[in-house]
């Protein structure tokens, strides 16, 4: 029998040993059998076999070049591709439409890999990702929430997202120092936010949560915004700007941000 590498702690690997939490993460995806999936991290193939057994195609994307050449001599399966390769600069332009991504994410990558599957949401039809509890409470969370931030509102404008099952750290080897949480992320078809309006959006998103503990209208003061601007667009918006940003909905946000577009540009 083959050895497997050992597990590199700069990139984060924690490899899952619970065959029980790979039939709950295959169940979640709800795969077809003509499906194309994405895996990202396949590491030592335990989800990868099932994947391979549930969809029409898998692509696993590995970076680790010692896991690659593991998995190349004892995983071998007619639907797999795999490549060796770092998820945030693979070409996502490239995949068939409707593609399932499944990935268990580095926690030290975690939030700019969402960000980039995000932007390829005309290519990905759902997700399911296992990602640190902390960090998917953060994106699922509602406002007026401690947990409700600039994650939240930047993922639910682009995506639904629901927390499918937690996941003990005991499923993990080597066992990490927190829990995990399987997320499922279905990619919005029409945005509440359009492509002309997103780049204001997410400024003034930014910006709002830039001081925390600060009013709305002060933090987005203290970022860069015009005062008489930040009147007009509150008075516009009929948002109270001595709210918080936590207490702000994704549709005031962009009320807010198109408010304040229109009046710079005016």
């Amino acid at each position: 029998m083959i050895a497997p590498p050992p597990p590199q702690k700069r990139l984060g690997q924690n490899f899952l040993i619970d065959p029980n939490i790979v039939r709950k993460i295959v169940a979640t995806a709800a795969l077809a059998s003509n499906d194309t999936v994405m895996e990202i991290g396949p590491g030592r193939g335990i989800l990868t076999r099932a994947l391979c057994e549930a969809a029409g195609s898998v692509l696993a994307l590995e970076i680790d070049t010692q896991l690659v050449a593991y998995l190349r001599q004892t995983l071998s399966h007619p639907r797999l591709n795999l490549r060796h390769g770092d998820a945030l600069e693979f070409p996502y332009h490239t995949l068939p439409d409707r593609t399932v991504v499944v990935a268990n994410l580095p926690y030290y990558i975690s939030t700019p890999l969402l960000f980039t599957l995000l932007e390829a949401h005309v290519r990905i039809n759902r997700m399911v990702l296992m990602l640190q509890a902390e960090v998917a409470e953060r994106i699922v969370a509602a406002p007026n929430t401690d947990a409700y931030g600039i994650l939240s509102v930047l993922t639910q404008y682009r995506a639904a997202a629901t927390i499918a099952f937690s996941v003990s750290k005991n499923c993990f080897r080597p066992r990490p120092d927190v829990d995990s949480s399987v997320l499922t992320l279905t990619p919005r078809t029409h945005p509440s936010i359009p492509a002309s309006h997103e780049a204001a959006f997410i400024k003034v998103v930014r910006a709002a949560f830039a001081h925390r503990r600060k009013t709305c209208a002060n933090s987005l003061r203290d970022e860069g915004f015009s005062p008489p601007h930040l009147a007009e667009a509150f008075t516009q918006t009929a948002i109270n700007p001595t709210r918080r940003a936590e207490t702000l909905s994704i549709d005031e946000f962009a009320a807010l941000a198109k408010a304040l577009e229109a009046s710079n540009s005016g």
